[in-house]
């Protein structure tokens, strides 16, 4: 069994809830957080539509060192610019697997703070960690947008929100 196909297919899945997710997000309330260790709706909602695209980074990449990386998180300042940087994250992840071989998907690859190995993954468990960290964090939106008394969509069958089907 070809494991690339399958990759894309979840990642495909997953889109179709984190769109419908990431979609809900009140335009006013970007600033918003439900706590004060909490990441702001923004940041979080950035963070969930970049992901895709640690497809790409995982496969092209060897490692990710926190020390020496200078991210600046994408500026959005709209709902419509959140699902447009997901849109184009999912793209490019997307794009990446279809120019990958079966045998590029067990290299490895480290996480990284300086000295420190956080993580060693082969790079299909980098492509596993972004698609679990997705579906991680688009839960954690939907607990934003419930508090909020935001209609949280279902993501693998209908939301308390939504009519039973």
């Amino acid at each position: 069994m070809d494991i690339i196909p399958l990759l894309k297919k979840e990642m495909q899945e997953e889109a179709v809830a984190t769109r419908k997710m990431l979609e809900r997000i009140p335009d006013d309330k970007l600033s918003w957080k439900p706590h004060e260790k909490s990441m702001n709706m923004q940041n979080l909602a950035v963070h969930i539509a970049e992901l895709p695209a640690w497809v790409s980074m995982g496969l092209n990449t060897s490692e990710l060192d926190f020390e020496k990386m200078d991210y600046k998180s994408t500026p959005v300042s709209s709902t419509k610019d959140i699902v447009h940087l997901f849109e184009k994250s999912l793209a490019t992840g997307l794009a990446a697997l279809d120019k990958t071989k079966e045998e590029d998907l067990w290299p490895t690859w480290k996480m990284r703070s300086g000295d420190k190995i956080l993580r060693v993954w082969t790079k299909y468990e980098v492509i596993r960690h972004a698609i679990a960290q997705t579906s991680h964090h688009r839960a954690q939106l939907g607990v934003y947008l419930r508090l909020l008394n935001v209609p949280v969509p279902g993501s693998y069958g209908p939301s308390a929100d939504e009519a039973n089907f």
